[in-house]
Formats: structure tokens, sequence, C-alpha cells
């Protein structure tokens, strides 16, 4: 067993806090929450407490009922470090669609690497611009009505608001997504 003992704190996330104080900054009670996310007001409770940890279908549920991302709950649940090491998985379940942020804490930058397929019916639309690297097989990128097919080694770059969505065409595939957070007010003027 490789013990990293200077790597930043190995236990997972707790992303209560970060929804509880996502949900207060906006003034929302867990009933409107549970209401628009469709998870019940109790798991809700459970969540916020840390008594209960959502999967990553739940938390986009609630992410987008806090109109935000699992991405942003997510690292605002972590303190931020001036230098952190995030070491690769060692486990790979075969096949499983996976996703991990690849930058914890609260920075000015988010980086996620999504492994195999996912909801491919999902439109995303950052802020901030983004960049998407494939280090691995195969995708497909609908934006702005037209389609991209990107292979290992290419890259699409997103200004913020362009709506879009992805599918893997690989099986086992890897996408580095590194977006510009969403707190960071880096949106320009472009309506010039």
């Amino acid at each position: 067993m490789g013990d990293h003992k200077d790597d930043h704190k190995e236990q997972p996330l707790r992303v209560g806090a970060a929804v509880r104080r996502r949900r207060r900054a906006l003034d929302l009670t867990l009933a409107v929450v549970a209401e628009r996310s469709g998870l019940s007001v109790p798991f809700l409770s459970q969540v916020e407490n840390d008594r209960a940890r959502p999967s990553r279908t739940s938390l986009e549920k609630v992410a987008d009922a806090l109109r935000t991302t699992a991405v942003e709950l997510l690292a605002a649940a972590d303190p931020a470090c001036s230098v952190d090491v995030v070491r690769a998985e060692t486990a790979e379940p075969e096949g499983a669609p996976r996703v991990r942020s690849l930058v914890r804490g609260h920075h000015q930058m988010h980086a996620s690497e999504f492994i195999g397929d996912h909801d491919a019916g999902r439109e995303f639309q950052y802020r901030n611009d983004q960049l998407m690297y494939v280090a691995d097989g195969a995708v497909e990128i609908e934006a702005e009505g037209r389609a991209y097919r990107l292979g290992r080694g290419d890259t699409l770059y997103l200004t913020g608001g362009v709506r879009h969505r992805w599918r893997a065409t690989v099986p086992d595939t890897r996408l580095i997504v590194v977006a510009v957070a969403e707190h960071i007010e880096a949106v320009r003027d472009r309506s010039r």
C-alpha cells in the first residue's frame, strides 16, 4: 500500500455543508429543493447533515435545483490547497461511467475526468469558458447546432454560455473537462 502521508485528506468529500450553504444563500427551504429535484425532504436533510452520500445523479438533481453544478458543490465542499496532488484511481471497475474532480477545493479553475459514457441527453451550459480534451477514446460534441467528432488527443474550446451536449462513441473513453469556476467573473462583454 503506497501511503501518501503528504497528500490532501483522503476521506470522502463532505458535500452536505456546501449544499446547505448554497440553499440558504438562495433562501430556499428543503421542501422547495425537494420539489425541484424530485428527491425527498428526509433524504435531502440527511445529505445536508452528511448522513447520506448522494449518488452522482442525485447530486446533479440537487445542483440543478440549486441552480449550480455538481462540480461546483463538490469544489465548495473541500477546502482549497495551494499545492495539491490528486492521485489516479487505482481500482478500475470496468464499464461503469465515472466522473472525478481533478482539482479539489474552491479554486478559480475546475477540471473533471469523465470515464465511459454519461447521460448524453443532458445539455450543459457553463457561465465561463471551458476546454474539453479527449485523453482516450472518442466523443461526439454537439454545440450551437453543429456536431464535432473528437478523437484521442483532440481538444474543443467553448466560450462561456455556449449550450452543448456530448456522448462517448467508444467504450472506456476518457474526457477531461477544464473550466473557469462559476464563482469567477470571467464573462467578458461579448455583445460587440
